[in-house]
């Protein structure tokens, strides 16, 4: 008997996080036009994340930048006040900052972490810094002892970014319930995925008060938004099946190169990347993408084990071929987002591995999306780690499609830019 030819795999960076229950509800919900923007999922899905995260309030919103927004705006952040947070980082973290009249204050990074070199924060804090913004950096929790011996010793209130950390852990307390507050993101390409999303968290009863007053005052999307994301999650989970990517990746390409061919709004708009602020910011989540969230935040256990697992696998063989890998704080336990690898030749790291994986390209750039770090008042030089970093850094996919065969693959493609 002839065996047929295998097909080749070619592992994307995104999607891994949805199956295919995840999108036949999405087409029920599609259907259903009445539940696509207001409901009970929202409701439902602010408590179980809520529960999860072990604090007392969730609030949902259209995105990561809003929830931080809100966090901001209703902790008083506002004109003459700064604001500590790392880089490299992304322009819209960077922009919740600004859009409340306060000044970012950026601080560079530690490489063996990714996250904020704290001594760096304390030698930028002036009487004026407000807020420590913690970014846990592909999911790797910042050292919160010291982070709060900081805070405490400059009268700062700890905000924890964990855009990429959800399922983290730091001295066995998940990640976003050990500040004042956090925020987190379920945008198509983090730990579970609504398309786009967000979530404000803490257990403060009086701040997460003036933050659902907050969530009041703001728009619901509309319904063709909402139904737009919902179609890009099904479309995106199909091109992205390791097995057809090869041969749906030039239309995948296309789908995202202009807003004429685009299937939902561009996560950051060309305004955004300017440092301008959008139209529209201030937006609550659709009732029918809380729902797909929830469904991913119910798996959240399994999903998370195998990204540890993976990276695990990932460490053990790049270890092995000298390749600079992240040292997490003894208290934490990554949930990784990504794998973070820093290499000497990323273009070379790219090409390497493109047969078998789409690296990600978190942080290729120190603020990620920005026309220029400029626009949003970054001094070149002022970060020197950070810039270094953004140089050289890929980011290897972890999520539920790559298999042990994809992790050999890819390191063996690495090793050809080991250096030597």
């Amino acid at each position: 008997m002839t065996r047929s030819p295998q097909l080749p795999r070619l592992v994307a960076e995104l999607y891994g996080t949805t199956t295919l229950g995840d999108c036949a509800a999405a087409a029920s919900l599609l259907i259903r036009r009445r539940e696509l923007v207001r409901g009970p999922a929202i409701a439902e899905y602010e408590r179980e994340f809520a529960r999860r995260i072990d604090v007392g309030h969730a609030i949902s919103f259209a995105s990561g930048r809003v929830a931080l927004y809100a966090l901001l705006r209703a902790l008083g952040v506002g004109s003459g006040d700064e604001v500590l947070l790392q880089l490299p980082t992304h322009v819209v973290v960077v922009n919740a900052v600004r859009y409340t009249g306060a000044r970012p204050i950026f601080v560079d990074c530690d490489p063996s972490t990714f996250n904020i070199d704290l001594a760096d924060a304390d030698r930028r804090a002036t009487p004026r810094a407000k807020v420590l913004l913690l970014q846990h950096t592909f999911g790797i929790p910042v050292d919160m002892d010291a982070a709060q011996a900081l805070a405490r010793r400059r009268g700062l209130i700890v905000v924890e970014d964990c855009v990429h950390a959800l399922g983290s852990t730091y001295g066995g307390r998940p990640v976003g319930s050990l500040g004042r507050a956090a925020f987190f993101s379920t945008e198509e390409t983090k730990t579970i995925s609504s398309t786009m999303g967000g979530m404000a968290v803490t257990s403060d009863a009086g701040l997460a008060e003036r933050v659902r007053a907050f969530q009041a005052s703001c728009a619901w999307p509309p319904a063709g938004h909402v139904a737009r994301y919902l179609l890009k999650l099904i479309v995106y989970h199909v091109c992205t099946q390791p097995r057809l990517h090869p041969y749906v990746r030039p239309l995948y390409v296309l789908l995202g190169r202009s807003d004429a061919t685009r299937l939902a709004p561009a996560a950051t708009g060309r305004d955004e990347q300017r440092g301008e602020r959008p139209r529209g910011y201030d937006m609550r989540l659709g009732n029918a993408q809380a729902a797909i969230a929830l469904r991913q935040l119910r798996r959240l256990d399994e999903n998370v084990g195998h990204r540890r697992s993976t990276a695990a696998a990932y460490r053990e063989r790049l270890a092995e071929l000298g390749f600079d890998l992240p040292q997490p704080p003894p208290a934490a336990n990554p949930a990784y987002v990504r794998y973070p690898v820093q290499v000497p030749d990323r273009a070379a790291a790219v090409r390497a591995a493109g047969s078998r994986a789409v690296l990600g390209g978190w942080f290729s750039t120190i603020i990620g999306e920005a026309r220029s770090p400029a626009d949003v008042g970054y001094e070149p030089g002022s970060c020197p780690h950070a810039e270094e970093l953004a140089g050289n850094l890929v980011n290897l996919p972890t999520h539920q499609r790559v298999r042990a065969a994809d992790v050999d693959a890819i390191v063996d493609a690495l090793a050809s830019v080991a250096a030597p």
